[in-house]
């Protein structure tokens, strides 16, 4: 709980309309999807999500009310289309089907018509996540549109690729277009730090393999001087923001492309006006994940935002991670205001709590070993943490046991690095 702000009295959601979780990208330590599960769940919510086989923290959450195995992949829309058939007939009324990831949104967008009968979702032109969330498109969309990105180059040949790192300089941000079609083993975003390597990522992206994901985008890496920012919010039919916040992205994994590690709550009214500009302007509605890098012009301190340019870096068509941290002083966050909305029912005023903090334990503690785990910037104490909580404990301890397994694997002697 934020320390010295009161909460205030919880909006009531209907108990009536369940929620099932949408999962298409197998990452057990998904901790956005538990956070979804303990918001619900602890509302009286009845909450079912679809997860990897084998124990994962989600799915040992007392705040589950069904786990549903693991099902077709998205591009196999007929074969999904009869799974979620079956799984809301074992629900028995409708459920709010909310997407945990970019395929997962951008198949409920293209099959609206034949999932409207088992479930209720936010109205969606059925183009615009695919748009927004292949970074190559929503380059093309930002050009015509005057929203501000980083200069970026696609290269084709190694003639093209030798010419973009002599544009945008070393070292470099380089991206997948299409991140929800990457096979196993490849990231989605790398920092660049030499022409070997950006060769070694076009090859990759001619291996007929890894088409899919493609095009390969180089873009110039943003000075980090003025910090990585990011919106969350949730948009009517209307394109009216109904709850958001903004936050700054205080550690990240990786430090220059990665998610968020450590993050605080601040208020920004320019970022926050410059996102519902941007979610408007692309004709996006239901919950969104922007995330930005401002380009300073000058030295810029904690209290001067106001300096620089934000460059948009993501436009996720989907809940983030780390959406807990716009936990309001009503106990409000992104997935009630959505269940509230999509049950008919009022979304109070929002109360925010600016200040508020939140950490991933398990990343943060891979990041540095000389601070405490439950410390932030300045010695700060953080507000939320992804994986521990007092009344739902069993997913913290199923976190550890699958992170140690996996610092084990990759400590392993003579294991292949890609």
């Amino acid at each position: 709980m934020l320390r010295d702000s009161p909460q205030l009295t919880a909006p009531e959601l209907d108990r009536r309309l369940p929620v099932l979780l949408l999962r298409t990208n197998r990452y057990p330590l998904h901790h956005g999807t538990l956070a979804a599960i303990r918001s619900l769940g602890r509302a009286g919510v009845e909450v079912h999500a679809i997860l990897e086989p084998g124990t994962t923290p989600a799915g040992t959450s007392k705040y589950l009310h069904r786990c549903h195995g693991w099902g077709p992949a998205p591009h196999l829309g007929t074969a999904l289309a009869r799974y979620l058939d079956r799984i809301a007939t074992r629900i028995g009324r409708p459920a709010l089907l909310l997407p945990m990831d970019d395929a997962g949104a951008i198949y409920i967008a293209e099959n609206a018509g034949t999932l409207k009968a088992g479930f209720v979702f936010p109205a969606q032109w059925p183009s615009t996540p695919r748009m927004v969330a292949d970074k190559a498109t929503l380059l093309e969309a930002a050009q015509r549109n005057g929203i501000a990105m980083p200069p970026s180059r696609m290269p084709a040949t190694d003639a093209e690729l030798r010419e973009a790192v002599g544009a945008l300089g070393l070292p470099l941000i380089a991206k997948w277009a299409r991140s929800w079609l990457l096979p196993p083993g490849l990231r989605s975003t790398l920092l660049v730090t030499t022409l070997q390597q950006a060769q070694r990522l076009l090859a990759r992206a001619h291996d007929p393999a890894n088409q899919a994901a493609g095009p390969l985008i180089l873009q110039r890496r943003i000075p980090p001087a003025g910090g990585d920012w990011f919106f969350h919010g949730y948009f009517d039919g209307s394109s009216r923001c109904l709850f958001g916040g903004t936050g700054r992205k205080h550690v990240a994994r990786p430090a220059d492309a990665g998610h968020t590690v450590a993050g605080e709550w601040v208020v920004n009214p320019r970022l926050e006006r410059l996102a519902h500009e941007i979610v408007c302007t692309l004709g996006y509605t239901g919950v969104v994940d922007l995330d930005f890098r401002l380009d300073a012009q000058d030295d810029v301190e904690d209290d001067a935002e106001d300096e620089g340019t934000y460059h948009l870096l993501d436009f996720n068509p989907r809940l983030g991670a780390q959406f807990r941290l716009f936990h309001d002083r009503q106990s409000l966050d992104l997935v009630r205001a959505l269940h509230l909305h999509q049950s008919g029912r009022r979304i109070p005023r929002p109360r925010p709590a600016p200040g508020r903090t939140l950490i991933v334990e398990n990343h943060y503690a891979l990041g540095s070993f000389t601070r405490p785990l439950t410390k932030i910037r300045r010695g700060r104490q953080a507000d939320e943490l992804a994986w521990w909580a007092a009344d739902d404990p069993r997913p913290f301890f199923v976190m550890g046991k699958l992170s140690l397994a996996g610092a084990l694997t990759r400590a392993r002697p003579g294991r292949r690095r890609r």
